[in-house]
């Protein structure tokens, strides 16, 4: 019951984010998805509906979906898209609270170069 509870608060909030927040072609929106093991993240150009570039931490060999594991695919997910040419992206954390995973994927996309 508590965990239903939690999903549809999460469900409310990413409905309220993704009114305000849409990826253009000049600047995608950079999603996040976390699940109890790994953390997934992708950047996508919603004007045309095609995902340009994605990381998640099956494909990056990591310790899983902990913190660091959300570091190292944020640094991978910052070189991918420099060298697809995408230097600034809308950052949509999906309803997830800005802390913990999120925010370490966050930090390292940021390091790697990304502006958002």
């Amino acid at each position: 019951m508590q965990n239903k509870v939690r999903q549809e608060r999460r469900e409310r909030r990413k409905i309220g984010i993704r009114k305000r927040l849409t990826g253009t072609t000049e600047c995608p929106r950079l999603t996040v998805y976390r699940s109890l093991n790994h953390i997934y993240a992708q950047v996508i150009d919603d004007s045309s509906g095609r995902t340009l570039v994605s990381a998640d931490s099956l494909g990056v060999k990591t310790s899983g979906g902990n913190a660091k594991g959300a570091a190292e695919v944020g640094k991978v997910l910052g070189e991918k898209a420099k060298e697809a040419g995408i230097a600034r992206v809308a950052f949509d954390r999906n309803g997830f609270r800005y802390h913990g995973r999120i925010k370490a994927l966050a930090d390292a996309a940021r390091e790697a170069g990304l502006k958002f």
